[in-house]
């Protein structure tokens, strides 16, 4: 068993440590898009945790991406002149290109949407458009963060949770359709 701790009490002043020990406030803007990053996985997790036997088909494919997103919060964490020192995973357009013919081909087997959805259904499309609202957060957040750090993050990442929320849509109305589950249709109340 290792001599690993959880707790290291080096944090307790609100501060933290970037991947190569550079100390920040615990509210800088890079350890919150890495904690939203972070809470958009979880997310993803816990839609996992309510896919049905009829639709664990998806469950492989979620849980790439969770690794994917695991390997950009490890980037997000650690400066940008560290990062080839700790050869951190790049993202690519190979998984952009990977969530584009993962909607394609869940789109194909799917009705065309005549009306907006409303988020619901069965509990694994409920979270997974949970999982989709908290992507299009960390989206708006990415972009914010890129504007204001010009050269931190390559462009794919913009372009990775623009896909990814998509991808989060269409494999909620998957999985309602493969379930069995009633898409709820907005009406102009």
């Amino acid at each position: 068993m290792s001599d690993f701790k959880v707790y290291t009490k080096t944090g307790d002043k609100g501060e933290t440590a970037l991947l190569g020990g550079d100390r920040v406030a615990k509210f800088n803007e890079r350890i919150d898009l890495y904690g939203d990053v972070d809470h958009l996985n979880s997310h993803i997790g816990l839609a996992i945790s309510f896919l049905t036997d009829k639709s664990k088909g998806v469950e492989n494919e979620l849980k790439s991406i969770q690794n994917i997103l695991f390997d950009i919060g490890s980037n997000l964490a650690c400066p940008t002149d560290k990062r080839e020192t700790f050869q951190l995973a790049k993202l690519s357009e190979e998984k952009i290109k990977f969530l584009e013919e993962s909607i394609d081909k869940m789109e194909s087997t799917l009705p065309t949407l005549k009306n907006f959805i409303l988020p619901g259904g069965g509990k694994a499309a409920s979270f997974l458009h949970i999982a989709r609202t908290t992507c299009r957060m960390v989206e708006r957040k990415i972009v914010h963060f890129a504007k204001n750090n010009p050269g931190d993050l390559e462009d794919e990442y913009i372009q990775y949770f623009n896909r990814l929320s998509d991808y989060l849509f269409v494999v909620s109305r998957y999985c309602n359709k493969l379930e069995g589950e009633e898409e709820i249709l907005w009406s102009n109340s």
